[in-house]
């Protein structure tokens, strides 16, 4: 029983329960617009369609990560976290787009405001719940190393600033009896989104493109490795080079070169190899280490860019 109360905080069931959150969000900030006609409202709302498809896409790529490794695959389906990421920007940008456009026809029709009151109860409601369920969001996404999910927390994180920033400008329009506010709100809100979709989708462009591991990460490898180095009378007897890493979804790689005396056993050298290989996964999970072994005095010039043709 205890279980079940640990595991509803795993990316799939927070996506799961991002899914219901969405739902219930249109259906109150679509009541707040219809009960205002508030365009800043609107652009609320339209912005909570874009968070239930954003759920549902990152709910399947969640659940494409997690297969495992086949013949087609072989070092498994994890990037799939980034295609959600990816998806879940361009689908903000495309909301803020479609919101600057009605808050634009708006700010040249200013419209009477009614029932301010119950639309922004509703609007802050549906704020409480985005903001509760990012908060928990981005503990899993930091345990779990799940792009998807983050992406998913940041954009319902956006959510709860523009629900504040609607509810301001709503307010200031009504004491100052000036309009044209609703629509000034709903760009200003617009341009926020947009802003974001676009770090968002950046992000993910480059984590598809191999992007190295967090410098976090890359300090703790760096401690391992630095703490199996050793060197007797000004000689190096274990040194380690060529260490590369690169990220995918919930798990991170590195391939390094492992040089040691020329005079070890083939046996000894697969013993430390493997010292070194638990070390790193047990100082960082979700880690796959290829670890070379290489005589003290022989250097490999290979690099990546010696195998990538010119174009």
């Amino acid at each position: 029983m205890s279980s079940d109360r640990v595991n509803w905080k795993t990316p799939k069931n927070l996506l799961k329960l991002s899914v219901l959150v969405a739902l219930a969000t249109i259906a109150l900030k679509t009541l707040a617009w219809w009960l205002t006609d508030s365009v800043a409202l609107l652009s609320d709302a339209m912005e909570s369609f874009v968070n239930l498809a954003s759920a549902m896409f990152a709910l399947q790529m969640v659940t494409v990560a997690a297969r495992p490794a086949d013949d087609g695959h072989p070092y498994g389906h994890h990037k799939a976290e980034y295609f959600s990421a990816g998806f879940e920007g361009i689908l903000i940008v495309g909301a803020a787009l479609g919101i600057i456009i009605s808050a634009t026809h708006r700010w040249f029709n200013p419209q009477p405001l009614v029932q301010l009151d119950i639309g922004i109860s509703l609007s802050i409601l549906s704020s409480v719940l985005n903001g509760v369920l990012a908060y928990f969001m981005f503990q899993s996404a930091k345990r779990y190393r799940s792009a998807a999910l983050e992406g998913d927390a940041k954009h319902l994180l956006t959510d709860v600033w523009t629900s504040a920033g609607v509810v301001v400008g709503l307010v200031l329009a009504v004491l100052t009896d000036w309009l044209w506010l609703d629509a000034a709100v709903a760009i200003g809100v617009a341009l926020n989104i947009l802003r974001e979709g676009a770090k968002l989708v950046w992000k993910s462009s480059q984590a598809l493109m191999d992007e190295a591991v967090e410098p976090d990460v890359q300090a703790q490898i760096d401690a391992i490795l630095a703490g199996f180095s050793h060197s007797s009378n000004g000689a190096e007897i274990i040194r380690f080079d060529h260490v590369i890493t690169r990220r995918a979804g919930a798990c991170c790689f590195v391939d390094m070169h492992m040089h040691m005396s020329a005079d070890w056993t083939l046996g000894r050298a697969a013993a430390l190899r493997g010292d070194v290989e638990r070390a790193l996964v047990h100082a960082v999970p979700g880690l796959l280490a290829t670890i070379q072994l290489l005589p003290t005095n022989v250097e490999t010039h290979a690099h990546i860019s010696d195998v990538v043709p010119e174009q």
